[in-house]
Order: C-alpha cells, then sequence, then structure tokens
C-alpha cells in the first residue's frame, strides 16, 4: 500500500481541479449518492483537543481521522490522515497526508459557494484570519470572482499575510468588512468576531471557523440578516454554533448546485455559507490525489 505525506500531496492536488471536484461531491451528498455519517469526535480534555473520524463512500470509500488542537503554537492546529479502500473490494488502497487536503477542500467547497451566491460583481474581498484558511481562500476565491481589493484582518499576524500576498492590512474587522461584497471569517474564535451591522446589503459571507456546537464566529444580528446555506444540514445543525443559533436554514450548497433549491434571489439580500467541512469532501480530494498520483506514474 502506497504513502503519500504531504510534500507529495502538494505536487499533486491544484486548486483548480479541486473547485470542481467539491461540486460534484457535495451535489452527490445533497442527492443521496454518498453515503456519510456525522463525524465521530472525541474530546482531548487533558491538552483542549480534538480527534475525529470521518468515513464516506461516494465514487470512492474511505476514512480521514482528524486532530484539531487549537493552542498549537508553531506547528498546525490540524493533523489527519486519509486512507482510501477499493470499493470494490474493500482492500486498503492508499494513504495519504490529509493536513493539506482539509486546508485546500476547505477553501475549495467555499469557492463552488460563492461561485453560486456571491454577485457576479464583486469588487472587495475581506477575510477575518491570517492563517492557512486565510491563505487557500484568498487563492480559491480568486479563481471565481475578480477582486480589485483584499482586505485581511487578525490580532496578530495581517501585516504579514498582506505583505506577503501584496493585499492590504485593516486596523479592525470591521474596518475590512465594511463595504466589502464578500467576506471571509476563518478564525479560532470563541466568540463573534463579525457583526451583522457591519454587513452591506448584498454581501455574501463564507464562515469556516467556529466549529464547535458552543463556539460562535458570527453575532446574532448577522445570522438573522442572512440567507443560511451549509455543506450539510445534519452535520452544520449538530455541530456550528453559529447555525444552532441562526436557525432557518435555506438550502445545502448540493442542492443549489442541481437546482433543487434556490441560490442568490436579489442583488441585495445577504447571503451566508456555513461549512463546517465533510468527509465526502475528503475522500473525493483523496481519490483526486490518487487519480493524479497513477496519472504522473507515482504509484
Amino acid at each position: 500500500m502506497v504513502f503519500l505525506d504531504e510534500a507529495a500531496v502538494r505536487r499533486l492536488l491544484r486548486m483548480v481541479d479541486l473547485i470542481p471536484a467539491m461540486e460534484g461531491a457535495l451535489a452527490d451528498l445533497s442527492s443521496g449518492k454518498a453515503v456519510q455519517p456525522v463525524r465521530v469526535v472525541v474530546p482531548v480534555k487533558d491538552h483542549q483537543g480534538f480527534f475525529g473520524v470521518m468515513p464516506a463512500y461516494d465514487k470512492a470509500l474511505g476514512a480521514k481521522l482528524v486532530t484539531f488542537f487549537p493552542n498549537n503554537q508553531g506547528i498546525p492546529t490540524h493533523h489527519a490522515m486519509i486512507q482510501l479502500f477499493h470499493p470494490e473490494t474493500g482492500e486498503p488502497l492508499v494513504m495519504m497526508d490529509g493536513r493539506l487536503i482539509t486546508e485546500m477542500r476547505t477553501a475549495a467547497a467555499s469557492a463552488v459557494a460563492s461561485k453560486l451566491l456571491a454577485r457576479p460583481e464583486a469588487p472587495v474581498l475581506a477575510i477575518l484570519g491570517s492563517g492557512v484558511q486565510a491563505h487557500s481562500h484568498l487563492e480559491a476565491l480568486r479563481l471565481v470572482r475578480t477582486f480589485r481589493e483584499v482586505r485581511v484582518w487578525s490580532p496578530r499576524n495581517a501585516r504579514s499575510f498582506a505583505e506577503q500576498h501584496g493585499v492590504s492590512a485593516a486596523g479592525s474587522a470591521e474596518e475590512a468588512v465594511r463595504g466589502a461584497a464578500v467576506a471571509v471569517v476563518a478564525t479560532s474564535s470563541r466568540t463573534p468576531v463579525l457583526l451583522g451591522e457591519w454587513l452591506a446589503a448584498g454581501t455574501h459571507v463564507n464562515a469556516v471557523g467556529a466549529c464547535r456546537p458552543d463556539w460562535r464566529e458570527l453575532d446574532d444580528d448577522a445570522l438573522r440578516k442572512s440567507r443560511l446555506y451549509v455543506d450539510s444540514r445534519e452535520a452544520a445543525s449538530r455541530e456550528s454554533g453559529d447555525v444552532m443559533a441562526g436557525g432557518n436554514i435555506v438550502a445545502e450548497i448540493g442542492e443549489v448546485l442541481s437546482g433543487a433549491r434556490p441560490g442568490r434571489e436579489s442583488a441585495e439580500e445577504i447571503t451566508l455559507f456555513k461549512s463546517v467541512g465533510v468527509a465526502v469532501e475528503d475522500v473525493m480530494a483523496a481519490d483526486l490525489v490518487y487519480r493524479k498520483a497513477v496519472e504522473s506514474g507515482i504509484v
């Protein structure tokens, strides 16, 4: 059985290929073609961490084992391994590092949602956060919209992020978000960092942090003003404090992809995609990596 480390995954996986793969995975999830339970999460209370198990079957069969230790310093907060199996026989097929896949598939799913929900003209992008999700979202969203200006804010590293990517560092979260057409909330905060009073009519928000039932990154006003879309109703309703507080889910993104449910219906409405990350995204992203490895002669 082959093992692909993160360096190999990085060589093989391209965001331009991953976005359409996530479209297919999310559409299959909403149509019932993909099978996945809600992830099992084991708290590691002694060290303030979490261990998750995420199996799924779509056209590929596999599972991700993932750890989330939000207090890590100097090393990533997320680590993961993904194992694929032959769907015909159940035999082990390939194992690969899943940290980068987790990073990239999250941003790719936000790009799918933004492609469907953000206004066609979206001149300003705001990013709250400056970690790996900020990096990957900037790459992914630039593939689906053309931004004249990008603003980033975080409590510590906004300036270095801005210098690295040639964007603007905002002095506050409010300064970043006011007037933005698309906003990304990708922080480790457990309390709201984006307020509804900052959101202009027509804004689209991608929120990918606050992945626990008792964590929030959006205030009540932001949730009240927004039409709420999710990757999975079942997962988001159980895992996201924002969704649990926000109530009415308009649709899964996969339902919008298939035309079963509406996307944006006016230029003025505020849309929100709340992503918790689901197993079918990881398995289908890993399958894409594996197929690229076969084409390249690596396996």
